[in-house]
């Protein structure tokens, strides 16, 4: 029998629960010898009175937390690798679609797969004072905790004496993180061993690689340079976050089969937005119907303009967008929107609303490589705490629907290196040589032989 959904899980025990509780209310002391044989025939009938009842009355609470949860809670949409972007056909599952597309690519010539840069690991509030997290990013195991101190710190996952994995079951000893096989302690600022139990002296060159790291706007970074050279920039940080006035209104997430170069190009390739974006967001993300007669009646109109920064921040880029809403060929002035899009290295995009009616906030696209080819990426939002919390959980889905109709675009497509381009075409040619500052004679290439790869 194939499992249940949440949903009909939900309905099951609504009507489990009414029924429950009109058989304990129903049920009466049987020494009551006063209960006429009229009284016992009248509570036989208002029995199904009772469990409908009942069961309204659990009904409306389940309403009430559902209502609550979209007026007050974080949104939080995480998207399993699988979950878009894929087309599930002849009875295959939607993973087994993936993983035959994956299979099939044809790679081309590629870029170097991890840029040096800034990368996010997770979020702030995902780790707690003495806390460990076990990550995977970059082709790396790490372990991420915070110290007593209440500094977050990344060290190589495995410990370097036999190997265990410091991010399952090692503990927090002040600013150290514990192996959990034989109590080794590995300071969380440099990595050195400080403590082995049963030894009388540690060795000198007893350490754990450290990864250079901040958090900033409510985030875990690390940066990655593939020659282990210092970090060249830092992360801005946005002070209405570091303040309060911004809060956390959700995020979503997800896995992205791509080379993570072709992500931030999306915003020179200014034509596509006319083409895949325009259809208005109740279309759906399915490609193959967001071009429906049924929902042509809105429509979004876009223009964008793209260009990098000069010194000292040549490592940074902005798109300028500007969004109208079309409805029935009527222009809808309440809900333009003008959106500065700025880029910070190749994992880091601050996307800032500015709404005279709606508000202020900012969207953060963090785009972070799991492994050569999937990138995991995660948007962000805060917004000004006085504003009602549905409005940025509208943007966040709107926004989510918009970029998933991308996600299905980069599950499916192949990196090419000498792309047939247009003269409307030039920004993504003057996009690849900014970005192409991210990369160095050894950052680490993507190699077929045989079935395996090597980088």
């Amino acid at each position: 029998m194939g499992s249940l959904s949440m949903s009909t899980w939900r309905v099951v025990a609504v009507i489990g629960l009414g029924v429950a509780a009109g058989f304990f209310i129903h049920d009466r002391d049987p020494q009551d010898s006063g209960a006429s044989r009229s009284s016992s025939w009248t509570e036989t009938v208002c029995f199904p009175v009772r469990v409908v009842i009942c069961i309204v009355a659990v009904v409306c609470l389940l309403s009430v937390r559902w209502l609550y949860r979209l007026l007050f809670c974080p949104l939080e949409l995480l998207r399993a690798p699988e979950d878009v972007g894929y087309i599930a056909e002849d009875g295959r599952s939607r993973a087994r679609a993936a993983n035959e597309v994956r299979r099939r690519r044809k790679t081309g010539e590629l870029p170097p797969v991890y840029p040096n840069g800034w990368y996010r690991v997770l979020a702030s509030h995902m780790l707690e004072r003495g806390e460990v997290r076990s990550v995977f990013v970059l082709g790396e195991q790490l372990a991420v905790f915070r110290g007593q101190d209440g500094k977050a710190y990344v060290v190589d996952a495995y410990c370097p004496h036999l190997g265990a994995n410091l991010a399952v079951g090692g503990r927090v000893v002040g600013g150290c993180i514990e192996c959990p096989f034989h109590g080794w302690q590995f300071q969380g600022k440099d990595g050195k061993c400080v403590k082995i139990p049963y030894a009388e002296k540690v060795p000198d060159f007893a350490k754990v690689r450290c990864w250079p790291s901040c958090e900033v706007n409510g985030q875990v970074l690390i940066w990655f340079h593939c020659d282990g050279e210092d970090p060249q920039w830092t992360v801005p940080e946005q002070e209405e976050v570091t303040k309060g006035e911004w809060v956390y209104r959700g995020r979503t997430e997800h896995f992205i089969n791509a080379h993570i170069q072709e992500i931030p190009e999306n915003a020179a390739d200014i034509a596509h937005l006319a083409h895949l974006h325009t259809a208005g967001i109740v279309s759906g993300v399915d490609l193959r119907y967001t071009n429906s007669k049924t929902w042509e009646f809105l429509r979004h109109d876009w223009k964008a303009q793209w260009e990098p920064e000069s010194e000292p921040n040549k490592h940074c880029s902005q798109m300028l967008v500007k969004h109208a809403l079309t409805v029935f060929g009527c222009h809808w002035p309440l809900l333009d929107f003008h959106v500065v899009a700025r880029q910070v290295g190749p994992g880091l995009v601050f996307l800032l609303f500015d709404h005279s009616f709606f508000g202020r906030g900012v969207i953060l696209q963090c785009v972070t490589p799991v492994e050569p080819l999937l990138q995991c990426v995660s948007h962000i939002i805060f917004y000004q705490s006085d504003i009602p919390p549905l409005v940025p959980k509208f943007i966040l889905t709107a926004e989510c629907i918009q970029f998933e109709r991308d996600v299905m675009i980069f599950n499916n497509k192949k990196y090419i290196s000498k792309p047939l381009l247009v003269k409307e075409d030039s920004a993504i040619q003057k996009h690849r040589r900014w970005f192409s500052q991210f990369y160095s004679e050894n950052s680490p290439r993507l190699q077929y032989q045989r079935d395996t790869l090597n980088f």
